[in-house]
């Protein structure tokens, strides 16, 4: 079943979902980006990326958002919004963190676990409500592709202990069939700012061109980066 991208209409289950945005660190985030970025330049694009998501997830009004990390200075940025905190004692990947917040929404009663992760701009809150609003079995799966279509840059479970997420391409078509053998049918949506995760050169351009009047694209165009990737004769 694939869907396209819906309005803004908060749907009831809202209050009973738990999101989760894991987080690494900025200091080493986006090293795909070094042709075009300063390790600086690559710290600050992943502070604004992890605002701009952050602002939205918070905008969809779900019960809990969880940042999931161990590093100090995400934990303060992501202490301006309304979010908890959820520690590493270690860091051991995207797919453990994940678990690790699943197990939180189980214990918290929540009906619906939803994760994104912390660099994908030009998510919307009305996209995370398309997903929700996609959970419309007992047990659900609603996954969105990457750009590429390898990745996972969206998961909601319906309940939150499903199925296990397991993340790093190929994902996608893995969860897909991890859903089909738990007996559930998965549903995906092709979401435009949902699905697309700033990794490579290629990406920042995509989010130039979208226009999305994000923190991370005004950075980027403050730093004149179409000149940067535009060839020189």
């Amino acid at each position: 079943m694939i869907f396209l991208g819906g309005g803004l209409r908060p749907p009831p289950r809202t209050m009973t979902a738990v999101a989760a945005v894991p987080v690494k660190d900025f200091a080493s985030a986006k090293q795909r980006l070094a042709a075009i970025l300063t390790p600086a330049e690559r710290a600050a694009l992943a502070r604004a990326m992890l605002e701009d998501v952050l602002e939205e997830v918070c905008a969809a009004r779900l019960r809990t958002v969880y940042v999931v990390t161990d590093d100090p200075e995400v934990g303060a940025l992501a202490g301006r919004f309304p979010v908890t905190l959820l520690h590493e004692e270690e860091r051991r990947g995207h797919s453990e963190a994940v678990a690790l917040a699943q197990a939180a929404a189980v214990e918290r009663g929540a009906g619906l676990f939803l994760t994104v992760p912390g660099d994908v701009p030009g998510v919307t809150a009305a996209e995370l409500h398309t997903m929700l609003e996609a959970a419309s079995s007992e047990r659900a799966a609603v996954f969105v592709p990457s750009a590429s279509g390898y990745g996972t840059n969206g998961a909601l479970l319906r309940p939150p202990d499903a199925m296990t997420l397991k993340f790093g391409e190929p994902s996608f078509a893995n969860h897909l069939t991890a859903a089909r053998r738990r007996g559930i049918t998965p549903t995906v949506l092709r979401l435009a700012g949902l699905g697309l995760d700033i990794d490579t050169p290629d990406d920042v351009r995509a989010l130039l061109d979208a226009g999305s009047p994000t923190r991370s694209r005004r950075l980027l165009a403050r730093w004149r980066m179409r000149e940067r990737l535009t060839p020189r004769g």
